[in-house]
């Protein structure tokens, strides 16, 4: 690769530095904030010798390079005025006010996703049960379970002030202390009374907070500017007392006099006009939801619709865009199971067909980056087939009456409600699955050839020498946790083979260790991504969590320099596992042969289930041995 011709390419098939606000690189890929990404020549851009494939997440148009990344970000700065920045820095530049609130409702929301999926599915278990006669309604038994799945719901505000209150860098027992008070059974009982109520003369506006999203909400964005005012004018020595008892005695009685009546109302009237909407323009409405949810995915814009599918359940007891996410799954995993009859490459058709799965159960990233947006065609079929299935919620009034937390076949109970809701959902899915497989198989596709697939082999052949035979060493695993193949990466450059083959590990603990004997080549400076070669030639990337570039090193510890000489075993980074999911990201972490096309087979020990840091975890057969 010719680094500063690949850079003036680069430059011109993304509009010319005019249209580069702004560029930086982390592990594998440059990352540009553009004025209009209109302009961007992506097909172009793929074909650039050195470019491995092009990714939009947010407002962030990403290049992907490989390890030659600083090489052709070097020879960008080179031949433009753009500033060099590192990843870690901050921009000065405001960020897009959409990309800031999708950033907090993700950020807010995704940690407790958890909570409110299991108490979710307690609560569909539970109605099964009832309507089946497994359990009476009146049984202590019904009563606890009862609890257990209505608790998360009741108390919602109480769970999201913790969330809301980490993502806003404030105090998150105080925010939870705030949703307390709010949720005090005094409080509760003197609005029941429906009396005039005052606060030392002002009047306090009667709501329910219980099950409620955006009063807490507003209560603890409020509380985050007033605690760190609090705390900056206040000496060190009263900190303790003076911040949350100040804090508290501010926000809480605002809350009641102002924001929590606004926000109570917001939404009511935000839920209502949404049924409004597909009740009375359903099947249209339906069809163009479900037909583009899959789009709505891949921007990130679905975190901007979780508070209102939580506050419609919550409060009005369904929502009508939670089924069309179902819809939007079953299509992608049937343009996928289409991709597995007709393709003729084995290893694909492999591929195809476990992502098939793994959509059906809910989980649709490896299906929709690894196979159908790959193939274009397929992911065209994905989104009729989607939107085939929202005709007929639309026609049936289909509604989710349960929040399970999987828009898969494990969340079905979701559908559990009146009359032939369960039903007619049921047949809704299979319309979406069969409409996007027919769709699929009919329109074709531009097949995968042969030699592109990027599965490893299961196992050795003949008298071929592996590292381990070579040197002694094999590949270790670097992590304690459960294996996962790389199509099951939430990133197309890890799940479609791009940087290379490998495995990945969805870490238990904190620790990463060096795989090999070797030399640290790369430790970035965000500290989520190392670098190593081998004493045998192997180029080793391991890349903690799924765009954790963004914290800058939050959360993260080095205990080695780049450079450094290390062995299988040596500690290389630690980081804070609920710290990094608590900002709202993925934790799934690659572990990348990079040079792959140097090895004739790369094997895994095992392809799933859980691993020690330090255990044997694959073994590369080295082109002619």
């Amino acid at each position: 690769m010719e680094h500063s011709q690949t850079a003036k390419e680069i430059i011109h098939l993304v509009g010319g530095e005019e249209n580069i606000q702004s560029v930086i690189h982390c592990m594998t890929r440059l990352r540009f904030n553009l004025y209009d990404k209109e302009k961007v020549d992506r097909t172009k851009l793929e074909g650039v010798d050195g470019v491995l494939g092009t990714n939009l997440s947010g407002e962030q148009f990403q290049i992907i390079i490989g390890n030659d990344v600083p090489k052709v970000y070097k020879e960008i700065i080179a031949n433009t005025n753009l500033k060099e920045e590192s990843s870690n820095e901050k921009k000065d530049g405001k960020k897009n006010i959409i990309s800031a609130l999708f950033d907090v409702i993700s950020g807010v929301f995704t940690p407790i996703l958890p909570a409110i999926a299991g108490a979710g599915m307690i609560k569909g278990l539970l109605a099964l049960a009832d309507t089946f006669g497994w359990l009476s309604d009146t049984s202590q038994t019904y009563i606890i379970l009862s609890a257990l799945g209505d608790g998360a719901f009741y108390f919602l505000p109480l769970i999201l002030a913790v969330s809301a209150a980490r993502k806003f860098g404030s105090n998150p027992y105080i925010g939870a202390a705030i949703a307390a008070a709010l949720l005090h059974p005094d409080l509760t009982a003197l609005f029941a009374i429906g009396e005039p109520i005052s606060f030392i003369g002002l009047p306090v506006t009667i709501a329910t907070y219980s099950s409620t999203v955006i009063p807490i909400l507003l209560a603890i964005w409020i509380a985050s500017y007033v605690e760190s005012w609090i705390d900056r004018v206040t000496h060190a020595s009263l900190k303790l007392i003076v911040v949350p008892t100040l804090t508290l005695l501010i926000v809480v009685p605002v809350t009641l006099i102002t924001v929590g009546p606004l926000g109570t109302i917001l939404g009511d009237y935000l839920s209502v006009g949404i049924n409004f909407l597909f009740e009375n323009v359903g099947v249209l409405a339906m069809i163009l939801l479900s037909g583009t949810f899959s789009v709505i995915i891949m921007t990130g814009m679905h975190y901007a619709l979780m508070p209102i599918m939580i506050n419609n359940i919550t409060v009005g007891g369904f929502d009508y865009m939670i089924p069309a996410m179902f819809l939007a799954n079953m299509g992608q995993a049937g343009a996928a199971f289409a991709v597995f009859l007709r393709s003729k490459n084995t290893k694909f058709k492999s591929l195809a067909m476990s992502t098939s799965v793994t959509a059906l159960m809910g989980i649709t990233e490896p299906a929709m980056y690894g196979v159908n947006v790959r193939l274009k065609k397929p992911f065209i079929a994905a989104l009729i087939g989607g939107a085939a299935g929202g005709a007929f919620y639309g026609l049936t009034n289909v509604a989710a009456y349960i929040l399970g937390g999987n828009a898969g076949l494990p969340g079905i109970p979701t559908f559990i409600g009146p009359d032939m809701n369960f039903g007619y959902a049921l047949i809704g899915l299979a319309i979406s699955f069969i409409v996007a497989t027919v769709v699929a198989y009919l329109i074709g596709f531009e097949d995968v050839p042969q030699e592109s697939s990027v599965t490893a082999p299961a196992e050795e052949t003949g008298d071929k020498k592996t590292v381990s035979d070579l040197s002694g060493e094999g590949v270790v695993s670097p992590l304690t946790g459960e294996i996962n193949p790389l199509s099951k990466v939430n990133d197309p450059t890890f799940s479609e083979g791009i940087m290379g083959q490998g495995l990945a590990i969805e870490p238990t603990e904190g620790i990463v260790v060096s795989p090999v004997s070797g030399k640290i080549v790369t430790l970035y400076r965000s500290l989520h991504a190392i670098g190593i070669k081998s004493d045998n030639g192997a180029e080793i990337l391991i890349h903690v969590g799924i765009d954790t570039v963004q914290l800058n090193g939050k959360y993260f510890t080095k205990h080695i320099e780049e450079g450094a000489v290390v062995k299988p075993g040596d500690q290389l980074v630690s980081f804070d596992i609920e710290g990094i999911r608590s900002e709202g990201y993925e934790l799934t972490t690659p572990i990348i042969i990079t040079n792959s096309d140097s090895y004739e087979m790369i094997t895994p020990i095992k392809t799933d289930g859980s691993i020690e840091r330090g255990s044997d975890l694959m073994t590369l057969v080295a082109e002619g041995n």
